[in-house]
């Protein structure tokens, strides 16, 4: 079945996660293909990298694929989608391109095809099938800064997250404070995330993140070098780089990451709809 649809959201069958996955690594082919014609730098990140360790491919239960580019290098990437993409077939969004938008990193998606996460269904973009491409900016060298940092990062993701919050959060009084966060104009939102972002490009710093993105608890940031010291590993039918130092990363991220969790945690998102 490739195209189903609920207001209650369903998780995926073994047949719809498998084509899922194979459209993903479609898209995570011509991400390869535009860095290598440009020269940019990418790596498996997230649950990939976990994948590509322990699994030799997808986790079996993952529906989604995560990209990651120094912050110089998603510039680039961004830079020649506009020409080397192919825009028959796909297309990028990021918050400075795609109107009513409100992650804090991007997405590759294919055209002619939806995958709509349940409580997403009124986001005014389009929402094909995707991979995310994370974007890893500094995280300053200073003990107190970086907590400033990281608290600057929460409170962006919540500013973001607020449209999807002010109609799914459970708690009645957060998803009222949801609301009242979902006024801000995203113009002015994206505007002082940007001058967030180019502040903090400056100076190379020992630890990096995605601005927006929740870390482990006690981890305000990853080593540079996992997103510079790369080789190669096999990804499914696919070779990809990621973090020569896998094990520090993976550890860092997951803790004991070559250990399966219960069957009760293997769990897709749950999706309003799906079609490829």
């Amino acid at each position: 079945m490739n195209n189903r649809e609920t207001n209650e959201g369903y998780n995926l069958s073994c047949e719809e996660l498998e084509r899922l996955q194979d459209v993903q690594k479609e898209l995570i082919s011509e991400v390869k293909r535009i860095c290598l014609k440009n020269n940019i730098h990418f790596n498996m990140v997230g649950g990939t990298m976990l994948g590509a360790i322990r699994h030799g491919g997808y986790i079996p239960w993952d529906d989604d694929a995560d990209i990651g580019f120094l912050r110089t290098e998603y510039e680039k990437f961004r830079k020649a989608c506009k020409t080397d993409l192919n825009h028959e077939k796909y297309y990028m969004q990021d918050l400075r391109d795609t109107e009513g938008y409100r992650w804090g990193y991007g997405k590759l998606r294919k055209k002619g095809t939806e995958f709509i996460r349940l409580n997403q269904e009124f986001m005014p973009y389009e929402q094909g099938i995707f991979i995310d491409l994370m974007p890893f900016d500094n995280v300053p060298d200073h003990i107190v800064l970086r907590k400033i940092h990281f608290i600057k990062c929460f409170i962006y993701r919540k500013f973001f997250w607020s449209k999807v919050g002010a109609q799914s959060e459970s708690n009645r009084f957060i998803r009222i404070i949801y609301k009242l966060m979902s006024y801000v104009p995203m113009r002015v939102l994206v505007d002082r995330y940007q001058r967030f972002i180019d502040a903090g490009q400056k100076k190379k710093t020992k630890l990096v993140r995605i601005l927006t993105f929740p870390t482990p608890k006690g981890v305000c940031g990853y080593e540079r070098k996992w997103y510079i010291k790369l080789t190669k590993y096999r990804f499914d039918e696919l070779v990809l780089p990621g973090a020569r130092d896998y094990d520090g990363y993976l550890t860092v991220k997951y803790g004991n990451y070559m250990e399966m969790p219960p069957a009760e945690k293997r769990k897709t998102h749950p999706v309003s709809k799906i079609r490829f």
